[in-house]
């Protein structure tokens, strides 16, 4: 009879981990959100000259991210106050408002990355790391956020 328990516990604590792993994505999905570079800049910035979007993301997009992502399994549960779109590749790296950069977010989430990318694009203005080398760190650690560490350690260096 305990082993009947045990499996039944089991069963419902990994269904229950399943459903909270599917409320919302801990990273953007590459198949819809691969990333994109401004393609239409409204200046160049940094001494490397980077293409600079200016946010414009509208209200029809930002559904639009969270009805791609529903699609995907994600049932996006909770407030929509607790969610931003985010820019996978951030505007003040030369990130895009399209689609292909833009997913749902969950707070906690973005409590880690913002402070990331804040961090990255100062060390970009001072012009001590490459527009591709602070692209892929940042989708690296958005991809796994068990890099963040390393991340903030490595751009503190440069940030001297």
């Amino acid at each position: 009879m305990k082993i009947i328990y045990f499996v039944l516990f089991l069963t419902l604590t990994l269904s229950a981990s399943a459903a909270e792993r599917m409320r919302f994505p801990r990273s953007p999905d590459l198949s819809i959100t691969p990333g994109a570079l401004c393609a239409t800049p409204t200046e160049y910035r940094y001494p490397e000259r980077i293409a600079y979007c200016a946010r414009d993301v509208s209200g029809w997009q930002k559904e639009l991210a969270f009805i791609n992502y529903r699609k995907l399994g994600y049932s996006l549960s909770g407030e929509r106050s607790e969610y931003k779109v985010d820019h996978f590749i951030p505007l003040c790296v030369g990130g895009s408002n399209e689609m292909s950069n833009l997913w749902p977010q969950y707070y906690t989430v973005s409590e880690k990355t913002d402070l990331l990318e804040q961090l990255a694009c100062e060390v970009l203005v001072k012009g001590k790391i490459s527009q591709r080398d602070v692209i892929d760190l940042i989708m690296a650690v958005k991809l796994d956020l068990e890099k963040l560490p390393e991340a903030m350690k490595q751009l503190r260096r440069l940030n001297r």
